[in-house]
């Protein structure tokens, strides 16, 4: 069996990682290039990317509250690290087992996710672009990009999608139970495969997560085509606004 699913979702998810940080990294620039003013840029990138910010903290919440678990201090208000990072938000939510632990710190991915998904595909139309390209149609396809921005709203439900999905992968405290939790399923995987229940995974359960996985990589492409799309004029603005201020901002 090919497990293209999973290859799908792996060399979409890396692009991300690495697209989301490059184009926060390029929005502060071009901020502290206008504003002079760290405090300042501060504000304004939080307030840029407040709605994927609010969304993330509350899949936590939500999540902790769906599962029993306890929650203390909620804040929207973004906080310099003494590590130089700034802190978005944050939700205090009490240690549990690893396995609740797993599904709050995953749960920024799903309400992400499945935002992009009902917005791609309700609001902005992208699923018929995605089906004309898959049928070779190039000529159909770029006449349909080009028509996009005439879809109603579709600027605002284009900011929208930027914003929570380049807030919606887990933070590193979010992602603290995955290794243990990891271990323990690759472990019962291991011991139902050498009891004799390999073949039937193979025919039952991977094809259903193969295609779980793909669809979630597509999620994750759009994420990705949105991420390029803005990266570029930032970045021609921050060389440009170099080039005029005769200064720039160390990375």
């Amino acid at each position: 069996m090919q497990f293209t699913g999973f290859l799908w979702f792996v060399l979409m998810l890396l692009p991300l990682v690495f697209l989301q940080r490059l184009l926060h990294r390029e929005v502060q620039v071009v901020l502290l290039l206008i504003t002079r003013n760290r405090q300042l840029t501060i504000g304004l990138f939080s307030v840029l990317f407040f709605p994927g910010v609010f969304l993330h903290e509350l899949s936590h919440f939500l999540m902790a509250k769906i599962l029993g678990v306890r929650t203390r201090e909620f804040s929207l208000i973004p906080q310099s690290l003494s590590d130089g990072r700034v802190r978005m938000g944050y939700v205090e939510i009490e240690q549990t087992d690893i396995i609740r632990d797993s599904l709050i710190g995953l749960a920024p991915l799903i309400a992400g996710t499945s935002f992009v998904a009902y917005a791609g595909i309700y609001q902005m139309q992208v699923h018929t672009l995605w089906n004309v390209l898959r049928e070779g149609q190039i000529g159909l396809f770029w006449m349909g990009i080009g028509l996009l921005p005439s879809v109603p709203d579709f600027y605002l439900w284009f900011y929208f999608t930027f914003a929570i999905s380049s807030t919606m992968l887990p933070s590193e405290s979010d992602r603290h139970a995955w290794l243990p939790l990891g271990l323990w399923i690759g472990g019962l995987l291991l011991l139902a495969f050498f009891a004799g229940a390999g073949g039937w995974m193979l025919a039952n359960i991977a094809p259903v997560l193969d295609d779980f996985l793909f669809s979630v990589a597509l999620l994750f492409g759009l994420s990705n085509i949105v991420h390029v799309v803005l990266l570029f004029p930032f970045y021609v603005f921050h060389r440009l606004l170099s080039h005029v201020m005769k200064v720039d901002v160390a990375h």
